[in-house]
């Protein structure tokens, strides 16, 4: 795992020593640069595989090719021998030399092989070209600019300490950020910063200084399947147990986080079945008992015989808080970041790769939302009628979310703002009128809204594939577990996982409740108390956190938006504060705008 910075023909090439330096943590084990004509390459190391020879950036034997990679390729040995029938010379064990000469040979076709979590940049000296990817399912992320030529790192954070590179911010990411608590690919907090979404590529050609991308794997549509349960679980059961197996490879100590959930516990099952020795398990304690789940995930560790560790969560105090948000490098306001942070500063002190079941709840139908279609909200005969009074202000406002049917009912329950004038959800009460024309409210969630299609079950587990997943679930986890040299890899999205699950209908999930297929595995493997006991998802007491340590934090930051944050209504926001602190109003979204005002004020921006 590591952290990556390039540069073509651009003029911040001159600062590429301080653009890596910001990816540092992600990479404590060695820094290294290529230059070349036009172009540098900088690479920070988190030595896993082949600690001796595997340093980047990686150059081809003539020379011609040169690689910075941040992630794991688990089938690179396989790809490795195809490769050698074919002629090529390895001079390393590494999984980066798989796909320096993996491109050599099969170029982009070399996406299709790949099995694992992946951003890569490859510059071609010969053409003057630059080839980059990310993994399908948005495990690793990848920035890119190019605005004065070309250039790229793994987050927004290289971008940010370049003196003099613009710091314009993009207001459709700030929409999407204040409707979804993260920001949605391709958009980020800068204007002129793009992020690749997954499953893409892109090629900058230097000679024309012009860049296309492309989507080289799309989500399979689900397909009839008339195959009992069993018998499906059976087929889901293999396809865990070779992901995780691939994944146990490394040449440092690993172990995994277990909250004593679904997904977390069949992870150590499966870690446990292939022979990882020895088992490490690492899990949060929190005091209030409607969130701790450490008894279930020391019963789970106990049956596996694994060495189990703790973290007491009332330590995160009000430093603990500010230092795990500045590590981001955008605004996140999923609160269960700052447990995941403090929880990957505990299991880096023991090992350097830790497994995590991210991705369950979105493979397997997870979430009571995907069981509630558009079709269960049908339009009654008065809900337009009701709106066209609400909208005269002949109706109190309150009722907005009553006039609402079908896919604009989800849409609403969906997004925590939104791109209206009399709901309680209004984004324009908190934005000048200037931002609010410049984030295109009506074009809010797009991606989700496209993935989403017929708003059917399918169609919402779909959705949050590339957006809830990829852009909080994932980022939330790379960036906590980066933020201390830790390396997380999700087994629950190994290629044999992908295959496995996506083409099967929403039905086989739905018993009536979600994740019927992991539950049976579950019934057959862990303790009942795991199974039997209604989902617990991993978070923390919001509300005791933001009246108790995080509070002194959060004012700092909310009484200094008039000078950090000049687009936004200030005045509503400390209204929005005061009331949810009383509890009439949502503490989620006044955390959401205390996140990204302590973000600003880290990251001054101009407009």
């Amino acid at each position: 795992m590591c952290g990556i910075v390039g540069f073509v023909d651009a003029p911040w090439a001159a600062d590429a020593e301080r653009a890596l330096e910001a990816l540092a943590s992600r990479g404590p084990d060695g820094a290294g640069f290529h230059r070349g004509p036009g172009v540098v390459l900088g690479h920070r190391r988190l030595a896993v595989i082949d600690l001796a020879t595997g340093d980047q950036p990686m150059k081809s034997a003539d020379g011609r090719h040169v690689i910075v990679f941040n992630g794991e390729i688990y089938n690179y040995r396989e790809l490795r021998a195809q490769l050698q029938a074919q002629g090529r010379v390895f001079a390393t064990q590494s999984d980066t030399e798989v796909l320096l000469h993996g491109y050599a040979v099969w170029g982009r076709t070399l996406l299709d092989r790949l099995d694992g979590m992946f951003a890569f940049a490859l510059w071609d000296a010969d053409a003057r070209r630059l080839f980059a990817a990310r993994d399908r399912m948005g495990i690793k992320p990848f920035f890119y600019s190019t605005h004065r030529g070309f250039a790229f790192a793994s987050t927004l954070a290289p971008f940010l300490v370049l003196p003099s590179f613009p710091r314009r911010p993009d207001y459709e990411a700030l929409r999407d950020y204040l409707a979804f608590q993260t920001v949605l690919a391709p958009h980020s907090f800068l204007r002129d910063v793009r992020q690749l979404p997954p499953a893409h590529w892109l090629e900058y050609d230097a000679r024309a200084a012009s860049l296309a991308t492309g989507c080289y794997w799309t989500i399979p549509a689900p397909r009839p399947i008339a195959v009992e349960r069993e018998a499906l679980a059976d087929r889901v059961e293999a396809a865990l147990a070779a992901s995780v197996r691939k994944q146990l490879v490394a040449d440092v100590p690993l172990g995994a986080f277990l909250s004593g959930g679904l997904d977390s516990s069949l992870m150590v099952h499966y870690m446990a079945q292939a022979g990882a020795r020895p088992l490490r398990t690492f899990c949060v304690r929190f005091a209030q008992a409607g969130f701790d789940e450490s008894a279930h995930a020391r019963e789970v560790a106990a049956r596996y015989g694994a060495e189990h560790h703790e973290f007491d969560a009332p330590d995160i105090d009000g430093d603990a808080f500010a230092a795990a948000l500045a590590a981001l490098d955008q605004p996140l306001a999923d609160p269960a970041y700052v447990a995941t942070h403090a929880l990957s500063r505990l299991t880096r002190s023991h090992v350097t790769v830790a497994i995590s079941g991210d991705g369950g709840d979105e493979l397997f139908g997870g979430y009571p939302r995907f069981g509630e279609p558009a079709s269960r909200y049908p339009r009654r005969w008065w809900q337009p009628l009701l709106g066209r009074l609400i909208g005269a202000g002949l109706a109190p406002q309150a009722l907005f979310r009553r006039s609402l049917w079908g896919r604009d009912l989800l849409f609403y329950r969906r997004v925590e703002l939104g791109p209206y004038t009399v709901s309680r959800k209004s984004l324009r009460r908190y934005l000048t009128a200037e931002v609010w024309e410049a984030c295109r409210p009506r074009a809010m969630l797009e991606r989700w809204i496209a993935l989403a299609g017929e708003f059917d079950t399918a169609g919402l587990m779909r959705a949050d594939l590339w957006t809830y997943l990829s852009e909080n679930c994932l980022v939330k986890t790379d960036r906590a577990s980066m933020a201390c040299g830790l390396e997380v890899r999700v087994p629950m999205l190994g290629n044999d996982v992908l295959a496995a699950v996506l083409e099967l209908p929403a039905e086989a999930h739905f018993d009536p409740a979600g994740k019927a297929l992991l539950r049976i595995l579950a019934r057959r493997h862990l303790p009942e108390s795991v199974w039997k006991r209604p989902k617990h998802g991993f978070s923390v007491p919001l509300s005791v956190y933001l009246r108790g340590p995080w509070r002194e934090r959060c004012e700092a930051w909310i009484a200094e938006a008039p000078r950090a944050a000049p687009g936004l209504d200030a005045a509503a926001i400390g209204r929005l504060w005061r009331r949810a602190l009383s509890g009439r109003a949502s503490l989620r979204l006044a955390y959401t705008f205390a996140v990204l005002l302590g973000w600003l004020q880290h990251n001054r921006l101009t407009v």
